[in-house]
């Protein structure tokens, strides 16, 4: 696929994309994720003299306004809040009776709604010493406002200016989970009916399972269902002080697992961090530097409205422990103001393309038994809730399908030993009872 190919627009999306955010029920749902909620004021109070205390800000995509008042509590001079949707209308409320009966009265005067598209010219706002914005979507980039936080930090933010967030990182991960690949099989199965009510609808079975398994599965997954749990060395850094809008728009994200278990790799998982760091960016100086928070979106860490994402295999590769599963995704923008995904994975590195050179129209046709490939269209969402953090019982590998070399589970009996040998040492039986 040539990288010269127009990029496609997302104005036909705007309407739908801009009126799904007007609504109060959809900014509530974000308000109460109390994680993305407090991270973001955390970030922007403890940096507050360095980057918001007598400042000019700016909110891109302002929604409720959440963030431009926390900057305002931090101390801005001045928030400039922009916002395409008519929740821009129900934030100047909000700010209009800041004052009134002694309401927000640290608003007062302190904001001033742009009800505009950042991208729109002539903008009455000038350069500004800060932009703040959640321009996040499911695997970080889907929905593509990080395009308009980077338009906004190149035609808006003084030289020096600071970003919250400053950088974001993509996690990628092999999972295994047969009980979903089961039903979202069982769903295309349906149109493997040669008589129903008297029709034959197999012709249509190829399609359903190129539509079931074409669709992200979104939600909370358990975490020991990885068959490799990627550390902060794999992480896909995304830089927002830095990377360009046409680097954005074709992302390719290469990866490298060790398998720590036998069993069947049912697709990739991934996830995104954020992490709100102050300026300089070119140069970090931690002696002149505030505050870095760090939040994360993954399967172990706390729950967000993000959640985490899946793309399911049509077919299932075996992999055995220790074995080295390689490949890449790549993501080229849509205009649904999403992103195709393309994946490959293989267990024989001599087998590995090029994305680069990655043709669409050949990409699923050319395969190999011990290579998967896969398209996914990111805003084809599905959704699955079935499992609860809340629920997690004694749980070992086989319980998941997953299964340790006899190496690893002499080295774990090992380290048990060694740890109750190392407690008995420490207590006696009438020690620990009392």
């Amino acid at each position: 696929m040539s990288s010269s190919t127009a990029i496609p627009g997302v104005e036909h999306r705007d309407p739908q994309y801009f009126g799904y955010y007007a609504m109060l029920q959809h900014q509530q749902n974000m308000l109460q994720d109390n994680v993305r909620t407090s991270t973001y004021r955390s970030a922007i109070l403890l940096n507050a003299p360095k980057s918001f205390q007598s400042k000019t800000v700016m909110d891109v995509g302002a929604g409720s306004g959440i963030l431009s008042y926390f900057a305002v509590q931090a101390g801005a001079d001045k928030v400039y809040a922009v916002e395409a949707s008519g929740m821009a209308k129900k934030m100047q409320k909000l700010v209009k009776a800041a004052g009134e009966n002694g309401k927000n009265q640290f608003l007062k005067d302190k904001i001033e709604v742009i009800n505009a598209k950042i991208e729109d010219p002539d903008l009455p706002i000038p350069k500004v010493d800060t932009i703040v914005s959640e321009p996040i979507g499911v695997l970080l980039f889907h929905e593509r406002m990080l395009e308009s936080y980077i338009y906004a930090r190149d035609h808006y933010l003084k030289p020096g200016g600071a970003l919250y967030p400053s950088h974001g990182g993509i996690y990628l991960a092999p999972f295994t989970d047969a009980t979903l690949w089961s039903e979202t099989m069982a769903k295309a199965r349906f149109w493997d009916q040669p008589s129903f009510y008297g029709v034959d609808l197999s012709a249509l079975y190829k399609d359903a399972r190129d539509e079931m398994f074409g669709m992200p599965v979104v939600g909370h997954f358990d975490p020991r269902s990885l068959i490799t749990t990627p550390t902060f060395l794999d992480r896909y850094d995304v830089n927002f002080s830095t990377i360009t809008t046409k680097e954005m728009q074709d992302i390719t994200i290469p990866f490298k697992w060790t398998a720590n278990y036998t069993g069947l790799m049912h697709g990739v998982a991934g996830w995104f961090d954020l992490t709100f760091a102050p300026p300089p960016y070119d140069q970090p100086n931690p002696e002149a530097a505030g505050t870095t928070i760090e939040m994360s979106t993954g399967p172990a860490a706390d729950r967000t409205h993000w959640q985490q994402v899946r793309f399911l295999f049509k077919e299932p590769l075996a992999v055995n422990a220790t074995q080295v599963i390689e490949g890449w995704m790549r993501c080229i923008v849509n205009d649904m103001r999403s992103y195709t995904i393309y994946v490959e994975v293989t267990l024989d590195s001599t087998q590995l393309s090029d994305p680069a050179k990655m043709d669409k129209e050949q990409f699923l046709i050319a395969n190999h038994p011990l290579r998967r490939r896969g398209v996914w269209e990111l805003h084809e969402q599905t959704y699955n809730y079935s499992f609860n953090p809340g629920y997690m019982p004694e749980h070992q590998p086989e319980y998941s399908c997953l299964y340790q070399t006899e190496e690893q589970i002499d080295a774990a009996t090992k380290n048990s030993s060694a740890d109750t040998k190392s407690f008995d040492a420490m207590y006696s039986y009438d020690e620990f009872v009392n």
